[in-house]
């Protein structure tokens, strides 16, 4: 009994610290969902002057004038009217972001399937040292590789175009360290027995791999598409003309007199994130939790 009584106490409390730990990570995401949808003026009443200009020509944080508050009093759709409707600028960032990031997602995808196949199948010292080379990439930052993709772009007349960002993102080794580490828990014993009813390597690729990782792939799609929408440093270095920055670098660009186009315009940014999570949970758990072999 007394083992029970400690089991659920302990229970007990590791859900509530969980619980607030959850409450602490959603209050951004609410607090900027709530307050995009609050009118100029009470925007303006509640926050006041949040960034003032000093006498160097910066702009100083000004904390006491900021009053946070979740529900707003009376509903207003004016933010997004303004940003849908009336300034077209929010939603060519947007699509931007979704030029930029598409691609990455789909071919990285795919040559991390081939490359984490070939991996799997074909053991050597050499496929050891290409793939102990692919995870010290891996543990490479991406501003330590940085400058190199600068110069290569630049030596190939990429930079300012969307290939500049492209190429290192679709031959980025993270999707491929996974999805090897993946294939190699599929038992031998499948790939042989497709390979002695007569299938070839691109029909055991096709149609045993490929369906057996289906959760990782998913996993993977949706890691890189969160990463990828995220991306700030890359634009920046790699794309000189604003036009074609996306909305994650333009949300950090907007200033002090448009606060409340801020939230509305960080609200349509999350979205697409929250669309993907919740639509590959099952995929992500899958991914996570799956150790290989045929399921039942």
């Amino acid at each position: 009994m007394r083992r029970k009584a400690k089991r659920r106490t302990t229970d007990l409390v590791l859900t509530c610290v969980l619980a607030g730990i959850t409450i602490l990570f959603l209050i951004p995401i609410v607090f900027t969902i709530c307050n995009s949808f609050m009118a100029a003026s009470e925007i303006t009443a509640n926050y006041g002057v949040i960034f003032e200009t000093g006498e160097s020509g910066g702009k100083k944080f000004i904390l006491e004038t900021v009053n946070l508050k979740f529900i707003p009093d009376m509903v207003s759709f004016q933010q997004y009217i303004t940003v849908l409707f009336k300034s077209p600028e929010y939603l060519l960032k947007f699509w931007n972001s979704v030029i930029l990031v598409g691609p990455i997602v789909v071919f990285q995808l795919v040559v991390a399937c081939l490359a984490a196949y070939g991996f799997t199948r074909y053991r050597g010292r050499l496929r050891e040292i290409i793939f102990f080379v692919y995870i010290i990439l891996m543990l490479m930052p991406y501003q330590v590789t940085l400058v190199p993709n600068f110069l290569v772009s630049q030596w190939l007349n990429l930079l300012d175009t969307n290939w500049a960002v492209w190429l290192p993102g679709i031959f980025s080794p993270y999707a491929v360290f996974l999805l090897t580490k993946y294939m190699r828990r599929i038992p031998a014993g499948i790939l042989e027995a497709a390979r002695i009813d007569g299938a070839g390597e691109w029909q055991i690729f096709k149609n045993v791999c490929m369906p057996l990782c289906k959760g990782a792939m998913g996993s993977v799609a949706i890691l890189i598409f969160i990463d990828y929408w995220n991306m700030v440093e890359q634009p920046l270095i790699l794309l000189s003309d604003p036009e074609k920055h996306p909305l994650s670098v333009f949300l950090s660009r907007i200033n002090a007199g448009e606060i409340g186009l801020a939230f509305a315009v960080a609200t349509i940014y999350m979205i697409p994130a929250l669309l993907v999570f919740l639509y590959g949970e099952e995929y992500l758990v899958e991914g996570i939790t799956y150790q290989g072999g045929i399921k039942a």
